[in-house]
């Protein structure tokens, strides 16, 4: 393996991610036959089949995917060497892939424009998807950072918190429970729910919070793919969700929506920074990571549980008739 070149694993590289010999040829500036030809040398010389070859095209065995992982490694690594060569020099410069998952969108923009006010020079690239892409992308070397709840857990990674990320119950304003204090689990179990994809973070949690309900999780509600369409669709009446504060605090303001009351919520989850553990962190990510650590939850929105105005009046009360029921 000592004898493997750096092109030849970009080689490799191009022709997992296009499929096509013809295709990672031109892309690498190369013709088909040349390109075949060292992939042919780099399988005979390790005694490996790197790929199957289909109609479909080229599709990397198990010992492609590894040198895959390796070539990503190392375009990672020159990376790295890259941007600190430049730190030494004094050039505060650099590049930053980073993934924020969907719920994030609506305070990555304000996190990153703070961010860049003190690192005007750093290049961003932001990416936002669900759950499943944002980890996809971080295994895959294709993210340097990634912002999102429960960090992956089939590869090592490095994560570090930096907010608390509540998850609520919502109902438009006009809904029967809207105002009623300490609902049980037992009676919202009963609503129509509007859910994101399996897999989400918010409906892990969702799943989790009812997992006790009998019957519940075998038909838990509506898939919507999502926030903002989830977000209509309980305004106009078809259900309630269980979402990230975050999401709603423009609808909150504005009485469009109303985060319910119920018994144990809001449930607190963190949001995280995560990087691969075997990433060598360049310069931007160190500079990034510690302006999260340090700022990020003041960018975080706020939304308090309203309540009516006589919720606490009733909470008295009701005090008040137990103490005597207890003292007769």
């Amino acid at each position: 393996m000592r004898n493997v070149t750096f092109r030849q694993l970009r080689t490799v590289e191009a022709v997992c991610r296009l499929g096509k010999i013809n295709l990672a040829a031109e892309a690498l500036g190369l013709t088909g036959p040349a390109l075949t030809l060292q992939i042919q040398h780099l399988e005979r010389d390790a005694g490996i089949a790197l790929f199957d070859r289909t109609r479909g095209g080229m599709v990397p065995t198990a010992y492609g995917l590894a040198f895959l992982e390796a070539a990503r490694a190392i375009e990672d690594s020159l990376t790295a060497l890259e941007d600190s060569i430049d730190a030494i020099k004094g050039l505060r410069t650099g590049r930053l892939r980073l993934g924020v998952v969907s719920t994030g969108k609506y305070f990555a923009p304000q996190l990153i424009a703070a961010f860049r006010d003190q690192v005007p020079a750093v290049e961003i690239n932001l990416f936002i998807g669900n759950r499943a892409e944002i980890i996809a992308k971080l295994r895959d070397h294709e993210i340097d950072i990634a912002l999102m709840g429960r960090p992956p857990r089939d590869f090592e990674v490095r994560a570090q918190v930096f907010g608390d990320h509540p998850l609520v119950f919502i109902a438009p304003a006009g809904h029967p429970l809207a105002g009623v204090l300490e609902i049980s689990r037992e009676r919202i179990a009963q609503e129509q729910f509007l859910v994101r994809e399996k897999g989400s973070g918010t409906r892990i949690s969702l799943e989790i919070f009812l997992s006790d309900t009998p019957h519940e999780l075998e038909e838990l509600g509506t898939e919507i793919a999502s926030n903002e369409t989830i977000k209509q669709a309980v305004i106009a009446g078809l259900g309630i969700a269980f979402i990230s504060a975050h999401t709603i605090e423009q609808e909150v303001k504005l009485g469009r929506l109303v985060i319910l009351d119920v018994i144990d919520t809001p449930i607190r989850r963190q949001w995280f920074t995560v990087s691969r553990l075997d990433r060598v962190a360049t310069p931007a990510m160190q500079a990034f990571e510690r302006f999260v650590l340090a700022s990020g939850a003041r960018y975080l929105p706020v939304v308090s549980k309203p309540y009516p105005a006589n919720a606490f009046g009733q909470m008295r009360a009701s005090c008040g008739r137990k103490a005597a029921s207890t003292d007769t």
